[in-house]
């Protein structure tokens, strides 16, 4: 399917942008400023009022709560309805970009997407040289919640396409539908398109102080029976007015229905903000019934998980020339590893970067482990295979390290381990490695894959800590 895509550029913008508002479940004035980004950075939040700016990716594995929005959080960088941003980001199809806030929560506005797109449109929005990678659906995904009757599917498709319905039982607000044909229709279609809420969740809110940012700018509330003088004088003291009623629509006042099926719009104007979490644009096309924030984001996870399958695939292959010279020899890697002679495993480096590693071992009749390992029909334990992959991780970790002489590597966990074909005398395994996130605190995570003969023989992810121990190589 891609062969018949033009190559396009990843971008940010041009220029930073601010503005400012409150937060509508927090009530706290939030400046938000929209600053350009390198290649490669996505999308991520800066909590600026947090000592050392925290930062939090814009990504489904951050995602800790979607009761009344969508919020991120790692460490202590935390921010609440992150939404409407993202989807603004998202129909301007940028790719890089720091959203700076100096509060928990991203500022309501108007219930919309609206300001956060005009002020990137302001800010301008410039290519970058890396070109935009694509997630290309293959096969058909599915999530379903009978419970709450929430289904949503993805197709493959050529272009990113949304088409959403809902239907709540309602005289209000019944079934509805909306749909976006192609990402550049949603700024015109879908971005002024404001959130809604029934008055009996409205009261529900209200009641539990959870929102506090709230007013008739910056929700639809729709309203199913007629309001007693005492909600009216009740919501006219929340509102701080005095003229609040129902509308013909079925609508509180001050508030005009821009389109018939606005409510249906912002639910996909929803979808659009979530799916962005999945960290790349995809082509597909999504069908959604009766979405909300958690479904979106397991189906955000689904789809994430389908991407991490695919890489894994990519990297299950090997292009190495076996008659460069090493980047490290036996020596040197035993000036790096405490490990000796018999339970050093790997005899050479061949090549390295900042997030992967590929070494290698001769397997010979000469072994200790043969002698008692099926001395009939030796194969080479499959412990000692995930042992020398180990080994050759290590040799990456340590390389952050100015002294690795002087550390140790202790193994935290090993998951998904397949051993998919023995390995015998004169096989030659080669081990490479890859990181499944950034090496902090000396924490490494990664995945790894051996090969004999150019074919995956066993693969495992594991996590390893580096600790420094003096004294350890003569």
């Amino acid at each position: 399917m891609s062969a018949t895509h033009p190559k396009e550029k990843q971008q940010t913008i041009a220029n930073t942008a601010q503005l400012s508002g409150v937060g509508l479940h927090t009530g706290v004035q939030v400046t938000l400023t929209f600053i350009p980004a390198e290649a490669n950075t996505g999308i991520v939040f800066r909590r600026s009022d947090l000592e050392g700016a925290p930062e939090v990716p814009a990504d489904v594995d951050f995602v800790i709560e979607t009761a009344r929005g969508t919020t991120l959080c790692k460490g202590e960088a935390r921010v609440s309805t992150v939404e409407h941003t993202l989807a603004a980001a998202g129909g301007l199809q940028i790719d890089n970009l720091i959203i700076d806030v100096n509060g928990p929560e991203i500022p309501i506005m108007d219930g919309s997407s609206r300001f956060f797109t005009e002020a990137l449109q302001k800010a301008g929005i410039v290519e970058q040289d890396a070109e935009r990678e694509y997630f290309e659906l293959k096969t058909n995904v599915f999530f379903n919640d009978s419970g709450r009757g929430v289904e949503i599917m993805a197709i493959p498709a050529e272009n990113y396409r949304v088409k959403v319905m809902i239907d709540f039982n309602s005289r209000v607000l019944g079934f509805q539908h909306a749909q976006l044909n192609h990402i550049a229709e949603f700024n015109q279609e879908i971005s002024s398109c404001r959130t809604f809420v029934f008055l009996h969740e409205l009261n529900a809110l209200l009641e539990s102080n959870l929102i506090k940012g709230g007013d008739l700018s910056n929700a639809i509330v729709y309203v199913d029976r007629d309001l007693t003088e005492v909600e009216k004088q009740k919501l006219n003291e929340v509102f701080g007015r005095s003229d609040v009623h129902v509308t013909a629509d079925g609508t509180l006042n001050n508030i005009s229905i821009m389109h018939q099926n606005e409510a249906a719009r912002h639910k996909l104007l929803d979808v659009v903000g979530d799916l962005m979490l999945i960290g790349k644009p995809i082509r597909a096309q999504i069908i959604a019934t009766r979405p909300g924030h958690a479904a979106n984001v397991e189906f955000a996870r689904k789809i994430k998980q389908l991407i991490k399958q695919e890489k894994n695939r990519k990297g299950d292959s090997l292009d190495i020339d076996l008659s460069q010279p090493p980047l490290y020899n036996i020596n040197d890697i035993m000036r790096i590893l405490p490990h000796r002679q018999p339970f050093l495993l790997i005899d050479k480096i061949l090549e390295m970067s900042e997030n992967h590693v590929v070494g290698l071992k001769n397997v010979t009749m000469n072994e200790d482990f043969f002698r008692g390992h099926f001395p009939g029909n030796p194969v080479m334990p499959g412990v000692l295979i995930i042992e020398a992959m180990a080994q050759v991780g290590g040799i990456l970790v340590l390389n952050t390290v100015p002294d690795p002489e002087n550390y140790l590597t202790y193994f935290m966990k090993i998951d998904n381990v397949r051993f998919k074909q023995k390995v015998s005398p004169g096989d030659t395994l080669i081990f490479k490695l890859e990181l499944i996130s950034p090496i902090r605190r000396g924490i490494c995570h990664m995945r790894g894959v051996a090969f004999v003969n150019g074919k995956p023989v066993t693969e495992a992810e594991m996590m390893a800590q580096i600790v420094k121990e003096k004294g350890l190589v003569d």
